[in-house]
């Protein structure tokens, strides 16, 4: 999630309580969840912890969506993101599916 750090910097100073911050917690989220549920004892808990991953990811996408229609987002920004992050948002899917 590179690209999301990245992209934030350019977005107004006003915006880094507000906006920004809520971005980089779902991003932060995302790969927390999924070594946090990685470390527990049971598939069931994983797959809750791959659940909470899964809405972050979603909770991003919203997110940067928004940031693009207030324009601190570029389009084609947003959308190289948002391909990346819907294979992860796959990804985590399949993962929960094969558990």
């Amino acid at each position: 999630m590179k690209e999301v750090f990245l992209s934030t910097r350019d977005f107004p100073v006003d915006e880094k309580f507000g906006l920004v911050s809520q971005i980089l917690r779902s991003a932060y989220s995302v790969p927390s969840n999924i070594a946090e549920g990685s470390g527990r004892s049971t598939n069931k808990e994983f797959a809750r912890f791959l659940d909470i991953a899964l809405g972050s990811a979603f909770e991003l996408e919203t997110q940067l969506i928004l940031a693009s229609d207030i324009g601190y987002l570029s389009e084609n920004k947003l959308q190289e993101i948002q391909t990346l992050l819907q294979e992860i948002q796959k990804m985590i899917y399949s993962f929960k599916m094969n558990l």
